[in-house]
């Protein structure tokens, strides 16, 4: 069988519910599946308390996938196995959701501004029952609007850093993040780490406490994935990967579940049963 430690549902910028999800991860036939929504654990919370979790005929992991602040790159850190009910987490989480909401509404602003017809009913309306609204529901509405063809469009041309809609959001520090993890009894691992762009910095946040490296992910060639297993190695980190699967066409993640999978070795290693809070 095969697993995935790294996707997302409509609680944060996926398509498909946290049953959805785990219906068609049985259906593709994994074994092991993570559900690490942005800065949000409601989906892990719903199912819990809709007596979804834990799952029959699948190991669910619950996680969660920080954005941390750095002045250049893009960092992401995974956290696996966390309580979700962790008061000072829920708290922190809380600040995140809020500024999220604050940067949402700047920039539909900024939009609005150069002539775009969105407003963010428009964008709230498809996000649902998302509490991780951003640049991926601003993009969809854009799509369904008829302004671009595809999200890659829209983040091209208006909503990557730099580009006229952009806005900048509120990030936790790494080290903050990985406190947060851990306090919360779970495992911080850094996602996707080619996506930062700077090597020497993926080496310098493995020795900051982070506990494992996403080396198996969509975008690394062998030759990467090789480098990190090797690196994860050096530092005696655990080795995780997923397909960050969101359902959607971005151009970056697989738009079907299953499509890119890892060996339940390696699943194995991160799951543990007592956090399946049943």
């Amino acid at each position: 069988m095969s697993s995935d430690l790294h996707t997302h549902t409509t609680f944060s910028d996926g398509k498909l519910t946290p049953e959805e999800l785990i219906n068609l991860a049985k259906t593709v036939g994994l074994k092991y599946l993570a559900i690490t929504d942005h800065d949000t654990v409601d989906g892990i919370g719903h199912l819990y308390e809709s007596g979804l979790f834990p799952a029959r005929g699948i190991n669910i992991i619950p996680g969660i996938e920080f954005s941390a602040r750095h002045p250049s790159s893009e960092i992401h850190i995974l956290g696996y196995n966390i309580d979700i009910y962790h008061r000072a987490m829920a708290e922190k989480l809380n600040e995140v959701t809020e500024a999220r909401w604050t940067r949402f509404s700047l920039m539909i602003e900024k939009l609005k501004q150069m002539g775009y017809n969105i407003s963010e009913t428009d964008v709230l309306t498809l996000a649902g029952t998302s509490k991780a609204v951003g640049r991926s529901h601003i993009a969809r509405a854009m799509v369904k609007k008829g302004y671009f063809s595809s999200l890659r469009e829209v983040f091209d041309n208006l909503l990557e850093r730099g580009k006229p809609a952009y806005e900048p959001h509120y990030r936790l520090e790494v080290s903050e993040i990985i406190e947060i993890i851990k306090m919360a009894g779970g495992t911080p691992v850094l996602a996707h780490p080619k996506l930062i762009g700077d090597n020497v910095l993926v080496e310098e946040l493995c020795r900051q406490g982070i506990e494992g490296i996403e080396a198996f992910y969509p975008l690394h060639d062998e030759a990467d994935t090789a480098y990190y297993v090797t690196l994860a190695q050096k530092h005696s980190l655990i080795i995780t990967g997923g397909s960050d699967f969101h359902g959607s066409n971005s151009g970056r993640h697989p738009i079907e579940l299953g499509k890119f999978t890892i060996d339940d070795c390696w699943a194995e290693k991160i799951f543990k049963p007592e956090k399946n809070l049943g």
